[in-house]
């Protein structure tokens, strides 16, 4: 087993902990990074399944994801848009299915009202309450104490507007029902993105794609950072005090004066603290989990669906699959879908064997695309409820009342120990840009600290 002496120890070689590694490496500090899998990248995954590139985990980029996009360009990697053009498809509670143009469903009038006055409801409180400290608004208490599925009851007698607008939050963004968690936790997701209005515009949130896959952004970081990245290493125990921290992994023991936890917070629990973590911490990390989604990849020969004015993009809150996207690769001749399938209906699914899944799950695509969906010539489920080191999808979120309750603490470091990832975000929060934003934020609070401390001891020496 390797022995390490390092600034700063970092548990995670994910999209937060590589760049956090990365800023603080660049600021002359010592780091090592310590990742459980055998890869680097964490809920980004890029892997080649029966001859197809197939984007695993987390994988669009939005224009407004700045700091993402900052530092695509400098890595030097490239770019490219999803395709969009032509009709999308709308299947209704009743099973209707509508070709539609624009950014609203094609529903009722009433229905339609109904969606644009919830929509301007949950805008108005993602402006008011904001992404960085919403357990800190007046109302936040009240909002967080009510499941988003019995608030927007409160506010709409249309079962089917408010169907519509808790699937963008619940199903398509926190993969919960929307009567686990709460008014609060979906006003953080609106407020995260810009707006809600940003949640529902798909064109901006699924705008572009990395050439290659966005596990390249890890993988071009952990190429420069060399030795310092240590695969198949799952930190078992983190031993700590005021003077730093021992992190003590399979493959290697490193000794630093600070460490980063760039995990999910569902995973905290699998490390060993010594002494245990305040009361407060044990607490928190209970109150928050990862919610479910079978994420679907299908190949077909050629994106048949262009041929019939589609742009592949559907919505279907009431059937087994909630979201379909064109999801070609770049210059790709094939077509692929990405389809979604979220919480409660996920859990059906995976009560079916593989090829009775795989059939329900095609059949509730070609329910909004038509029977040639039925035949892949590639078919791929990524379920990350079953990785070891992820256990779920797509981002932690607390339960009922939890986000109020212990927000504010979330980020506060324990010692020499702090915590990082795209599920404790303002903004960009459980998206990549997320991840990148917490990882240098990260490093600059410990560079700032350590030159507090520099500064401290330069003093009390003179």
């Amino acid at each position: 087993m390797k022995s390490i002496e390092r600034d700063v120890v970092i548990i995670g070689a994910g999209p937060t902990g590589l760049n956090a590694a990365r800023d603080l490496k660049a600021a002359g500090l010592t780091v090592a990074v310590l990742e459980a899998r055998d890869r680097v990248g964490g809920r980004t995954w890029t892997s080649t399944i029966d001859g197809a590139m197939l984007e695993i985990g987390g994988q669009w980029i939005s224009p407004d994801q700045t700091a993402l996009k900052s530092l695509l360009d400098e890595l030097g990697l490239e770019t490219f848009s999803r395709y969009r053009e032509g009709r999308s498809v709308y299947v209704a509670p009743d099973g209707t299915r509508s070709p539609y143009a624009g950014g609203m469903f094609p529903v009722s009038e009433r229905t339609e009202a109904e969606m644009r006055r919830l929509i301007g409801i949950l805008d108005e409180l993602a402006a008011e309450i904001g992404a960085e400290e919403p357990w800190a608004h007046p109302l936040a208490r009240e909002l967080d104490t009510v499941s988003l599925h019995h608030w927007m009851r409160q506010l709409s007698e249309d079962e089917e507007a408010c169907r519509n607008i808790g699937h963008f939050l619940a199903g398509g963004m926190l993969t919960k029902p929307a009567h686990s968690f709460s008014a609060l936790q979906a006003v953080l997701m609106a407020a995260s993105a810009g707006s809600f209005s940003n949640l529902v515009d798909e064109d901006l949130l699924l705008d572009q794609r990395v050439v290659g896959g966005m596990q390249l952004v890890s993988e071009t970081i952990a190429a420069a950072l060399g030795d310092d990245v240590v695969l198949d290493s799952p930190v078992r125990t983190l031993r700590w005090d005021g003077d730093g921290v021992t992190a003590v992994s399979d493959r290697a023991t490193v000794n630093a004066r600070y460490a980063i936890m760039a995990v999910p917070p569902n995973l905290y629990s699998r490390v060993s603290f010594e002494p245990p973590l305040p009361r407060r911490q044990h607490q928190m990390h209970q109150h928050q989990s990862l919610g479910l989604v079978i994420k679907v990849h299908a190949v077909y020969e050629t994106p048949f669906w262009r041929e019939e004015g589609l742009s592949g993009t559907c919505f279907s809150p009431d059937l087994v699959v909630q979201e379909i996207y064109d999801n070609t690769n770049h210059e790709d001749p094939r077509g692929t879908l990405v389809a979604f399938v979220p919480d409660e209906k996920a859990d059906a699914m995976f009560s079916l064997e593989a090829p009775e899944r795989r059939q329900a799950i095609l059949s509730a695509m070609a329910e909004s695309l038509g029977p040639r969906t039925l035949d892949p010539v590639v078919y791929y489920e990524s379920d990350w409820a079953s990785e070891e080191w992820t256990r779920g999808a797509f981002a932690a979120s607390y339960d009922l009342g939890g986000l109020h309750r212990y927000g504010a603490d979330q980020l506060t470091p324990v010692g020499p120990i702090y915590w990082a990832s795209s599920d404790l975000a303002a903004e960009g929060y459980q998206h990549v840009d997320g991840a990148v934003r917490m990882g240098r934020a990260t490093a600059a609070r410990i560079l700032a600290r350590d030159a507090a401390a520099g500064a401290t001891g330069a003093e009390a020496a003179a």
